[in-house]
């Protein structure tokens, strides 16, 4: 059975390696703010299984174990205590003890002001940390370790989420709300933090983040906004969901607080930034990844998008979507033409996203502070 990716791992010390250790008196930090602030390199020395399950947005993973040494000493720690555990650690990690320093070594010559921490700041970050001190270096360890640091983050972007005064930026997809807050300095995007455009179109090539790096990065954005000292934070109207990622009901709930912004864009315009988002850009995208199967990769995620609304739209609505986008599909197979897709993403922001729109303004309950054009809109951003 392997450990749980919460609990500190047996270490590969002996209780007089870490007491000597300990007496080495080597340096902690709990400035968590200060790491925030100045993006502040870090070592996370935790197994490849816990970093990828949720790290910080300035961490890379070089870890003192790798997954399967880490899982057999936990099962020796289960069925045979933590001196045969301990045993068996030195056992695996030893020989490979000068690999694992020359790693470090490296990162920290490059990133001279980096830290280094495990899942609580204990046996493993203590060790990594006199290891690379043994080749003349010394580094910082974060008291309490990752579990610390982000106990940290959560409890701050709780408290910045509460007391943030909040102008909510919203409109009709394809409106160019989040081109409008990226000129704002006072703002978080939300979804470039979630990598997902917020909608049933709106996936990436790239992955999404796991749940706890985009609370995580959110946490450092939250941090990094406060000591700027704005008087509003800007940010985009979003669902609760972004994509798979969700934004943890406290900080929703306090974001939503503010004040609405709406932008009005017209339906021409819109549909040709649609139509650059969920096509030339996505084709660019796709080609990058999938090369010569670019195009069908596309058109398979796109088809699959409009699967999913079928229900929403209506079988009929969904056939005459669906056979337009078919048909544009085929037109820029044959001739490279794309502007055949700008008919079926018209019908797209007619009869899905606009009426869905217009619901959530009628049942919304944030008051609405202005509404105007790009320029207008941006304008009284700029003086809040």
């Amino acid at each position: 059975m392997k450990l749980s990716n919460t609990q500190e791992s047996p270490s590969v010390g002996t209780v007089d390696e870490i007491e000597a250790i300990n007496a080495l008196d080597l340096p902690l930090t709990e400035d968590f703010r200060r790491i925030v602030l100045e993006n502040r390199p870090l070592i996370d020395v935790r197994a490849p299984v816990e970093f990828n399950k949720g790290a910080f947005p300035t961490a890379v993973n070089f870890p003192l174990m790798t997954d399967e040494e880490r899982h057999l000493i936990g099962i020796r720690y289960k069925e045979q205590g933590n001196a045969s555990a301990v045993q068996l650690g030195k056992e695996l990690v030893g020989p490979l003890k000068q690999e694992r320093v020359d790693a470090w070594k490296a990162f920290i010559q490059a990133h001279p002001d980096a830290y280094l921490y495990c899942f609580r700041g204990g046996q493993r970050s203590q060790i990594s940390q006199a290891w690379v001190q043994e080749v003349g270096i010394t580094i910082t360890r974060l008291k309490g370790g990752y579990k610390a640091f982000r106990s940290f983050l959560m409890a701050e972007s709780e408290r910045i989420a509460s007391e943030a005064n909040t102008l909510i930026v919203g409109g009709r997809t394809g409106s160019g709300k989040t081109g409008l807050i990226l000129e704002c300095e006072n703002s978080i995007d939300l979804e470039g933090l979630a990598n997902h455009r917020g909608s049933s179109f709106g996936g990436f090539t790239t992955a999404q983040p796991s749940q706890i790096d985009f609370e995580d990065a959110l946490g450092y954005a939250l941090v990094k906004h406060e000591a700027k000292g704005y008087k509003h934070l800007i940010i985009e109207d979003e669902s609760h969901n972004i994509g798979r990622i969700y934004i943890p009901k406290p900080l929703f709930t306090h974001l939503k607080k503010g004040e609405l912004v709406i932008l009005n864009t017209p339906m021409q315009e819109r549909v040709e930034i649609i139509f650059d988002e969920y096509v030339t850009q996505a084709l660019q995208k796709y080609s990058l990844r999938y090369g010569e199967e670019g195009l069908k990769e596309w058109f398979e995620h796109a088809n699959d998008a409009l699967v999913r609304i079928k229900k929403r739209v209506g079988y009929e609505r969904y056939i005459k979507m669906h056979t337009t986008f078919i048909d544009a599909y085929d037109i820029h197979q044959k001739t490279g033409d794309t502007s055949g897709h700008k008919v079926w993403i018209e019908m797209l922001l007619r009869e899905y996203y606009d009426p869905m729109y217009d619901y959530q303004i009628e049942k919304g309950d944030i008051p609405i502070a202005f509404e105007g054009n790009y320029d207008e809109v941006l304008e009284y951003l700029k003086k809040n």
